[in-house]
């Protein structure tokens, strides 16, 4: 695969750009009473209520709501967002330069499953840590699922993405730290790597930026 004979890059956020561990949030929940918070939330699989809140049919109020009818105690929407945003972390030093430096040879995308309460707080952090959001600087376009009411792996996302911007998929490269969209990304005629522990987008993109 040679990345360089591509014009269009899709990033996915958390675990690609934004480093996370969702075992925090699975612990700070069952910390909190939720015993069994593994077996409703992962990486790789959840329950109905969480694929609701990341394409906005579920609202931040009713999520509360949600997690307060299978906790041991009532939560409060503070412990709440503090456990529910455990599980993000920070974006590697030096990654806003490199992503500046691949915006300047693709079209970068942003396409990710998420929620406005994590969107808030990683926002938070970009105008705390940058004094901006410079997301809106480097990507052509940000795609959150909530807001769009489209999540992946469902195939119609990526149509959507593309569709948008007047993209094919030949010339469309996909990365993402979930094997499950990265197959659905494949089905809609996207190239798509995965991005493991032990291989960062850098190690894929350096060699095109020299």
């Amino acid at each position: 695969m040679e990345i360089s004979n591509y014009k269009n890059i899709i990033f996915d956020l958390g675990g690609v750009i934004l480093n996370i561990d969702y075992h925090l949030t699975i612990d700070a929940f069952k910390n909190f009473g939720i015993k069994n918070f593994d077996e409703l939330y992962t990486q790789a699989k959840q329950n109905g209520a969480f694929d609701s809140l990341e394409t906005g049919k579920l609202s931040n109020q009713e999520f509360y709501t949600y997690i307060n009818s299978v906790s041991e105690k009532e939560l409060t929407k503070e412990e709440i967002d503090t456990a529910w945003n455990a599980m993000l972390l920070d974006i590697p030093q030096g990654r806003k330069e490199f992503l500046e430096k691949v915006s300047q040879k693709f079209n970068i995308y942003l396409l990710s499953n998420t929620n406005q309460i994590h969107i808030d707080w990683f926002r938070d952090m970009l105008i705390n840590k940058y004094g901006k959001n410079w997301f809106l600087e480097v990507f052509k376009k940000d795609y959150y699922s909530h807001e769009i009411g489209l999540r992946k792996p469902n195939t119609n996302v990526f149509e959507f993405v593309l569709n948008e911007n007047q993209l094919t998929s030949e010339e469309t490269i996909f990365f993402d730290d979930s094997i499950q969209h990265i197959e659905g990304a494949m089905k809609a005629g996207i190239t798509a790597i995965h991005i493991t522990s032990d291989k960062s987008i850098e190690h894929y993109l350096e060699n095109v930026l020299s």
